[in-house]
């Protein structure tokens, strides 16, 4: 199966995919300049759907090249448990009673700060949200952060370019927000059990200067945006307009009671499956207590992970050698700019497989594969969720891959500084 032909093939829809990734405005520019084929040109601009659509050519590719069955046999051969977990995560976290929950905990918070209530909104937002994502995972703190900064960033009157860096510092946060356990960050789970990382050693190797990095870009991002942000009163109205049907204590209990129970089994998709089915019996029971779950949002996420499941698998051939053969600091630098690339996590589980490799190696393969996870959609991989959550906010309706990387460079190099500094 994995001959040279395939490699080459998966490696050349894999640069496709990338380039596909980069160009989604292009394609969402066209539905509106060519209605006729406008359905044909926003599916190939949604970039939820691109790796997906990459990764069933491979397996009609690798049909033809080697059998049908040899390619189901690879399809099948893939662990989907992270797809699926964030699709899961992402239904429960968005629910009304969840959401309204945390929304209410962060504006409480926000009144006591010794600052307008909008701007510690926004902060709290991009800074508490984050680390928290060591606790609840973070495909849900970033489903989370995303929703409650929706209606105060990402809408109509903000300067793209502020969104921008607001998504940036989203994306980075959180990347590095879960660091500080050992079980939440997907490129830190990939290498815990192997080297031995439990929580303690996350927190006192990682965790703090991740924080430390999380609150200046959270700062720095909400006093830019200050002038942008909608006045105490707007934000009291729209929470207002929103809470309009209370949610009893004992539905919003259960409801958090159910994700952490998705948390504590994220890697039994049997059990966590089960979980969530449970979920939607419970919704539909109090189902005045609900709003429309995000599952077209959540699948289309867990389409583009699984499809980054199925055409990553098929790159280590090339992407190991480069890990292996890089001295530490060479593999911080190489890490981060691979992450841009391919998720970190993939990354990260490649630096897993090398025999004997050093503590100080490994530190900065993690180190850069978390600092590198806001820089693209498929950097890492609560990003996609974010998108399909903000994407209304911009332009088209698009995230650009231009934009995000410059929104994400400042971030990035805070994270990086923390890692290597500190």
């Amino acid at each position: 199966m994995n001959t040279p032909l395939i490699q080459w093939i998966a490696a050349a829809l894999f640069g496709v995919a990338l380039l596909h990734t980069f160009s989604v405005k292009f394609f969402e520019r066209l539905s509106h300049r060519y209605p006729r084929h406008a359905g044909l040109f926003h599916l190939l601009g949604e970039v939820e759907v691109v790796f997906g659509f990459w990764a069933m050519v491979l397996i009609v590719a690798m049909a033809l090249a080697v059998g049908g069955p040899q390619a189901l046999q690879y399809a099948e051969s893939r662990n989907y448990t992270e797809p699926l977990f964030v699709f899961v995560v992402m239904v429960i976290a968005a629910s009304r009673p969840v959401l309204r929950t945390v929304v209410a905990i962060v504006h409480t918070l926000a009144k006591l700060a010794p600052v307008p209530t909008p701007l510690a909104t926004a902060w709290l937002g991009l800074a508490a949200v984050p680390l928290l994502g060591s606790l609840i995972t973070e495909p849900a703190a970033m489903t989370i952060a995303a929703l409650m900064l929706a209606p105060q960033i990402f809408r109509a009157g903000v300067p793209e370019r502020l969104k921008y860096l607001a998504l940036g510092v989203l994306f980075v946060n959180v990347s590095i927000g879960g660091t500080l356990t050992s079980y939440a960050a997907p490129p830190v789970l990939m290498v815990a059990a192997t080297w031995g990382w439990d929580s303690a050693f996350m927190l006192t190797t990682f965790g703090w200067k991740a924080a430390l990095a999380v609150l200046v870009n959270a700062t720095a991002c909400a006093l830019a945006l200050r002038r942008h942000l909608p006045s105490a009163e707007a934000l009291q109205a729209g929470q207002e307009a929103a809470d309009q049907r209370p949610v009893p204590a004992a539905v919003a209990a259960t409801h958090i009671a159910l994700l952490a129970g998705v948390v504590l089994f994220a890697h039994h998709p049997v059990v966590f499956l089960g979980i969530f089915l449970m979920f939607l019996g419970y919704t539909q029971a109090y189902a005045r207590h609900q709003s429309p779950l995000i599952l077209k949002e959540a699948l289309l996420v867990g389409f583009f992970l699984a499809g980054l499941v199925v055409l990553g698998g098929m790159q280590q051939w090339w992407l190991q050698p480069i890990v292996a053969g890089l001295e530490p600091l060479a593999l911080f630098a190489g890490a981060l700019g691979l992450t841009a690339i391919t998720d970190n996590a993939a990354l990260t589980y490649l630096g897993s497989l090398i025999e004997g490799i050093s503590p100080a190696a490994q530190y900065a393969l993690v180190a850069g594969a978390v600092a590198g996870g806001g820089l693209t959609v498929i950097a890492n991989a609560p990003n996609p969720a974010g998108v399909a959550l903000l994407k209304n906010g911009f332009a088209d309706q698009t995230i650009g891959a231009g934009g995000l990387l410059l929104g994400a460079l400042g971030p990035t190099a805070m994270a990086a500084a923390a890692f290597l500094v500190l």
